[in-house]
């Protein structure tokens, strides 16, 4: 029972990623998700009692699934420039498989903060992802490739590039595929951060 619960969650929560990030958080309705799921708005709230609580469990399920390909690259024996490059390449692929994941953390968690305050304190939300990059940082710096430096103004470099280059596509500004900047964005950002 409880499985098919949680499959079910997981069908609400991937319904109203969709929604969200192609209507907005503000112009898509409870009714909307469960008329899209074919369910009634009763039994939505079986699951989530109300949309902010159903968007703060969205950004974590995105923490949780972009965490765990980054816990992926960080257990793998190579080099930390290796690892950007790595990040780089499976940040775009997820702008570009599914995209909505993107699209929700760059036009929903970050825009619309007053709708996480009670439920996303600080980074709470985004745990996997944050620490997993934290992680990759931590391992960079023991090994020498990367400089000591305030993780904030590093997490905002690295990510700053990533989402820049995202929200480029998304507006569709890039010239050439999202994938063609890979070794360019990895350089930057590993030459940004590197200790030489």
């Amino acid at each position: 029972m409880l499985d098919k619960k949680q499959l079910k969650k997981e069908q609400i929560i991937e319904c109203a990623l969709e929604l969200f990030a192609s209507r907005g958080f503000y112009s898509t309705t409870i009714p909307d998700i469960a008329k899209s799921l074919k369910m009634s708005v009763g039994n939505m709230y079986n699951y989530f009692k109300s949309k902010d609580i159903l968007a703060s469990e969205i950004i974590k399920y995105i923490s949780v699934y972009l965490g765990k390909k980054l816990r992926e690259i960080n257990e793998e024996d190579i080099s930390t420039k290796e690892k950007t490059r790595k990040i780089v390449e499976m940040y775009f692929k997820t702008a570009s498989v599914k995209p909505e994941m993107i699209d929700y953390f760059l036009r929903i968690y970050l825009s619309n903060r007053e709708v996480f305050r009670d439920t996303c304190e600080g980074m709470l939300c985004v745990n996997e992802f944050v620490t997993e990059i934290m992680i990759y940082f931590e391992e960079g710096v023991r090994c020498g490739d990367l400089r000591e430096q305030d993780f904030f103004s590093a997490f905002g470099l690295f990510m700053g590039y990533l989402g820049g280059m995202v929200f480029l596509k998304g507006e569709d500004i890039l010239p050439k595929d999202l994938n063609e900047y890979v070794e360019d964005i990895t350089y930057n950002i590993y030459k940004a951060l590197s200790s030489q």
